[in-house]
């Protein structure tokens, strides 16, 4: 006998279903999630929290004529399996498969790409407005707003907005206390004491005009669907308090919900995670970071950190528990981690804004306005650089050196390796005349022994790595360890030489002009946008002072590049090891 979500490839297939066999549904609908998640990897925990209510809005509403947004995309994968994707999401996050985030291009039942949080409710209002001025008033639409989005700055202008409408909206809170990291400030206080009836008599949402429904629970599907059914019904906006666990159905991943966000792989019966290899790796640069913030903050007490929201994947959690009072959890508000960071360094702190570099794109304003403009020498520290692998093109941080060269007073620096890390984070606590971006990659450095003594770094200068006659390689951050194998590979010593360039601005102009004397040949290597990224700052300079010698820049082509194994990416965006050997090998 066939299961139940075999006989389910559309959301219309759904609308014939008893409840009982709905809830029966939701039973196989967890264990395919497990099934596929626990050897493929990726989000687990939040998708696994919404099972129910994403069955209950396919049964209610007429999706994709009625809009639904997932926010944030990672909570989607029972959507994407209800919606036509079940025989492919064995392919979730791999390179050529399925996105892990809800993708316009990808599925008509995908309304909205949702890789970044908190960004529902204003494109919700977006359609449902151009829905009444195009007379489609019979339409629907809803946002399932989850994992601690509803506290982001942009969701409350969204709210805001959206309670002086008549709009035809449904705003779903998905309230699950927890982000990646459990969720922080006012906000969850609130929503707690709603929970446990003791909240203030006025509700806030009924305050922003919405008609508030809640808080119900998110597991008990013949409830849901009562309540979705009531509130199609209702006109203008609405929200529906859902209360959920993450990682429903999975103890292990009930237990310890930050683990099991994106656990890896495990065990699908027991959720005991894959065991790690004994064998010695160098660290994760995020630890790197995390613990010598540790180390740097016992001796200098000026120093605090912040992150939004990302403390564990940031490894700010170090700091947090060693020196709680002065590392801070802002939730998911980069704005105000970034401004908050300004305010605290005109007070002569010394702050260490830890946010991922694709992330930092939601502060722009802050970091020109609050920060460079007033030249206040905040320390970014942007975690995940570069190409990030299986998130995809919505994580990917290969657009900060083209978006912060520009800006005036800002120091940008990528260190090769752990030591340069931990120097450039010694160095700047001493104090700097600007702020500056530390950029560097997710995943693993390449020093087994990197605890090393710190020493202080001149400010703009570059390193010679090896000398050479004929070409010239000048790389920035760790893909530069890719160049140093390829030059051993090659076996020509005469010819190639190789240059790190840690600091992308300031360049060091005195090590530049003798490149630009010197070498037939100049290849630049970096892992971030071409346009405008490090390689065109040493175009600019060659252009500057008359030098017209062809420099070829070898980065992230102008194109957003798809998920993926990251090997698998550099090869795509022509960065990888035998991109640039081909290249060099014509000239030698």
């Amino acid at each position: 006998m066939k299961s139940i979500l075999e006989q389910i490839n559309s959301p219309n297939d759904l609308k014939s279903l008893k409840v009982k066999d709905l809830e029966q549904l939701a039973v196989e609908l967890r264990e395919f999630i497990i099934d596929i998640v626990s050897v493929k990897e990726g989000h687990l925990g939040a998708s696994l929290g919404v099972v129910e209510l994403t069955i209950a809005l396919h049964y209610v509403f007429n999706t994709p004529i009625d809009k639904l947004i997932w926010d944030v995309g990672h909570q989607a994968y029972g959507h994407k399996i209800l919606t036509g994707r079940k025989n492919v999401f064995d392919t979730n996050r791999q390179f050529g498969g399925i996105s892990g985030f809800p993708k316009m291009q990808e599925s008509e039942y995908d309304a909205f790409g949702t890789g970044h949080s908190s960004t529902s409710i204003s494109a919700l209002l977006g359609m449902a407005l151009a829905a009444q001025l195009q007379g489609k008033f019979q339409r629907q639409h809803i946002a399932v707003i989850g994992d601690a989005s509803i506290a982001s700055g942009m969701a409350f202008e969204g709210l805001n907005h959206a309670g002086v409408t008549n709009a035809n909206i449904l705003v779903v809170l998905n309230d699950n206390a927890m982000g990646i990291d459990p969720s922080v400030g006012a906000l969850k206080k609130y929503l707690t004491n709603v929970k446990t009836g003791t909240a203030k008599e006025e509700n806030i949402f009924e305050c922003l005009n919405f008609h508030y429904t809640g808080p119900v629970d998110g597991h008990d599907l013949p409830n849901l669907i009562q309540h979705l059914e009531r509130l199609q019904k209702i006109e203008g906006p609405k929200l529906l308090h859902v209360i959920t666990t993450k990682g429903k159905g999975l103890q292990k991943a009930e237990e310890n919900q930050v683990t099991y966000h994106a656990p890896g792989k495990f065990d699908k019966q027991t959720g005991e995670l894959q065991k790690k290899t004994n064998l010695v790796q160098p660290p994760k640069f995020q630890d790197v970071f995390g613990k010598t913030l540790v180390e740097l903050a016992l001796k200098n007490e000026k120093i605090v950190g912040i992150t939004p929201a990302m403390p564990t994947g940031s490894s700010l959690k170090f700091m947090m528990e060693a020196i709680p009072e002065r590392a801070f959890d802002v939730g998911i508000a980069e704005q105000h981690a970034v401004t908050l960071a300004a305010g605290m360094v005109t007070d002569g702190l010394v702050v260490f804004c830890n946010i991922y570099s694709t992330f930092l794109q939601r502060a722009y304003d802050q970091v020109i306005h609050d920060v460079a403009i007033q030249n206040l020498p905040v320390i970014f520290c942007l975690d995940r650089a570069g190409l990030v692998g299986e998130d995809g093109p919505t994580h990917h941080g290969v657009f900060d050196i083209s978006y912060l060269r520009c800006i005036p007073n800002l120091i940008i620096f990528s260190p090769l390796n752990e030591v340069g890390l931990r120097n450039i984070m010694y160095t700047a606590q001493f104090g700097l005349d600007h702020p500056i971006a530390i950029r560097y990659p997710r995943g693993r450095g390449s020093m087994i022994n990197w605890q090393l003594p710190m020493t202080k770094l001149n400010i703009g200068k570059a390193e010679t790595l090896k000398d050479g006659n004929k070409i010239a390689i000048l790389s920035t951050g760790p893909i530069g360890n890719m160049a140093t194998e390829l030059i051993k590979e090659l076996n020509e010593n005469e010819a190639i030489a190789h240059y790190n360039f840690p600091f992308i601005k300031p360049l060091d102009s005195i090590l530049l002009h003798e490149i630009l004397h010197k070498f037939e040949h100049i290849i630049t290597i970096e892992d971030s946008a071409s346009t405008g990224g490090f390689g065109n700052g040493v175009l600019d300079f060659a252009n500057n002072i008359g030098n017209h010698k062809i420099i070829k820049i070898f980065g992230v082509p102008d194109e957003f590049i798809t998920h993926g194994a990251t090997e698998k990416l550099y090869k795509k965006a022509g960065i990888d090891k035998m991109s640039v050997k081909q290249y060099v090998q014509q000239f030698l």
